[in-house]
């Protein structure tokens, strides 16, 4: 896979990241702002590894701003054996995608499965490998399900009215 994003004739993505990969849950600091009143109010702030990541990856991506349904396989190579969080690593690389603009949000009625992401180890190569590939629709209004379901309750009735008649 080559660096950068690549959209395949079938509407497949690829994005290959040629960077490490961070999280932004492992590494986040605790800042204060001042508030009005001249007190101090802490909040939770990404590393400033991790910023630096996501401000890197910006020239990897190409804004497609997809709204459908998608699975995220995401592969992750990390330069070090040390344990790291698959689901962490999958939230920072979500968020990055719909801050770029390849996704419109990364919410679980586009991002609606990451079937086959997985951590491994290439010490000489850390990066990220994407592949995104569009899925069926898994959220629904209670309209959306019950017009799902009328073609199968249909073919149900004209089952039985056929098996009467015979």
């Amino acid at each position: 896979m080559k660096a950068g994003t690549t959209v395949r004739d079938d509407g497949t993505v690829e994005i290959m990241i040629p960077l490490t990969p961070y999280t932004k849950k492992n590494s986040q600091e605790i800042r204060y702002k001042r508030k009005r009143g001249g007190g101090k109010v802490p909040f939770i702030s990404p590393s400033e590894n991790y910023k630096q990541y996501e401000s890197d990856c910006f020239m990897f991506m190409k804004p497609l701003n997809i709204g459908y349904p998608v699975n995220i396989a995401a592969k992750f190579y990390m330069p070090t054996r040390r344990r790291v969080d698959l689901t962490n690593l999958n939230e920072a690389i979500h968020d990055i995608l719909s801050n770029y603009g390849v996704l419109q949000d990364d919410n679980a009625s586009i991002v609606v499965s990451t079937d086959g992401s997985r951590v491994y180890y290439d010490k000489e190569n850390p990066r990220t490998e994407l592949l995104i590939t569009k899925e069926e629709q898994t959220f629904f209004t209670a309209q959306q399900a019950r017009d799902k379901e009328k073609p199968k309750r249909q073919a149900k009735s004209a089952k039985k009215i056929t098996e009467k008649n015979n």
